[in-house]
């Protein structure tokens, strides 16, 4: 009995050292209002597949398509965020974007709603940059992490990834996640 007990109680305090952390281990992105989930999909790719070379450094270099559902009807905005956590020196931002209208399920390859501002990424350029790791690293994961807000955020063009969590800090209403792969 005591041994169930003591098991209980040390389950019950990692749940609550779990709880108080951002929920991205580490990073600046915001952690989704509790049980808010959005739905993220490419028709390029599926979840954990491989990114086709059309959409990295050593094709077209265009962002894939995405679509995505459950949108909680309060939305004003979807924000983006495309990271790679397997980088050399750290994570490495491909592509951040704010402040898109949430009256679309999706954007097709290449393409941004109008009105949504785009900030710079790790490469140091606006936009979308592709996956583009080190020749015979293995594959990296590219995650897309799509943010629904309720209210448009105020930041400058070049905001880094930092600044957009500290935007959707308090302001995010779900979130989502689509993981893909690529190597070289």
């Amino acid at each position: 009995m005591r041994r169930t007990v003591v098991i209980v109680g040390v389950v019950m305090a990692v749940g609550l050292v779990q709880g108080c952390g951002d929920g991205a281990g580490g990073s600046s992105a915001p952690s989704p209002a509790a049980g808010r989930r959005l739905t993220v999909s490419s028709p390029a790719f599926a979840e954990g597949g491989t990114i086709p070379r059309r959409h990295t450094c050593d094709g077209e270099d265009v962002s894939p398509p995405l679509a995505f559902s459950g949108l909680p009807p309060a939305t004003v905005t979807l924000a983006l965020l495309v990271q790679d956590p397997d980088a050399p020196h750290g994570t490495f931002t491909h592509w951040l974007l704010w402040n898109a209208p949430p009256d679309r399920t999706g954007w097709p390859a290449g393409q941004v709603p109008r009105g949504t501002v785009q900030g710079r990424n790790g490469f140091k350029r606006t936009g979308y940059g592709g996956p583009c790791p080190p020749r015979g690293d293995q594959p990296h994961h590219y995650v897309f992490t799509v943010y629904a807000a309720d209210r448009t955020l105020q930041l400058p063009s070049d905001a880094s990834p930092d600044d957009l969590g500290r935007a959707l800090a308090g302001h995010t209403l779900a979130s989502g996640t689509l993981t893909g792969r690529y190597g070289r």
